[in-house]
């Protein structure tokens, strides 16, 4: 097999001469002058859109933050799509997410339509849709849920019962046997 190419099959000074031209002329090309380029801010694409509710507007993804060895105390959180606490909050909320990390806590009353626990919660948390406990998660208080899902080892006390205010008059779904 022969390979073909000014490197190969040659004397070390004809490889010598051609690395030599070739680092001259980038040089000779990082020496040039360079024109500016304008930059324009550009829309932005349907892929990089914010998504949409039911009736057209952008919807809203603000999200909250608390992160670790962080306090936030005696607060109302308002208009907070998510809210994410890897600290300490004691508040009162009306959101559509809360996560509670590992190593987090919230003490306070939530109205939440998805809440995903594994650290500490205490106070009165309604979780209209789905609340999660997952198997660190230490939860008390006077607890509504519209469908509870709970890793084996997570607590779980105090005044609980299916569904929110408006649905606690109704009698809990009864399971079936196969």
């Amino acid at each position: 097999m022969t390979l073909q190419s000014r490197f190969f099959n040659s004397p070390s000074r004809d490889l010598d001469q051609a690395l030599n031209a070739t680092t001259a002329s980038n040089a000779a090309r990082a020496t040039s002058t360079v024109k500016p380029v304008a930059v324009s801010a550009s829309q932005p694409s349907a892929a990089d859109a914010a998504p949409t509710s039911p009736t057209g507007k952008p919807a809203s993804t603000s999200r909250l933050t608390v992160g670790p060895h962080i306090k936030l105390k005696g607060v109302e959180i308002t208009d907070c799509d998510t809210l994410v606490v890897e600290g300490s909050v004691q508040a009162s909320m009306d959101s559509r997410v809360m996560q509670i990390a590992e190593g987090g806590a919230f003490t306070g009353s939530a109205q939440i339509d998805e809440a995903e626990i594994r650290g500490d919660f205490d106070g009165q948390l309604t979780a209209r849709h789905k609340l999660m406990l997952y198997a660190t998660a230490k939860v008390k208080g006077q607890i509504r849920y519209g469908k509870l899902v709970m890793e084996e080892g997570a607590q779980l006390s105090g005044d609980v019962a299916y569904g929110t205010a408006a649905t606690l008059s109704q009698p809990a779904p009864m399971l079936k046997a196969a």
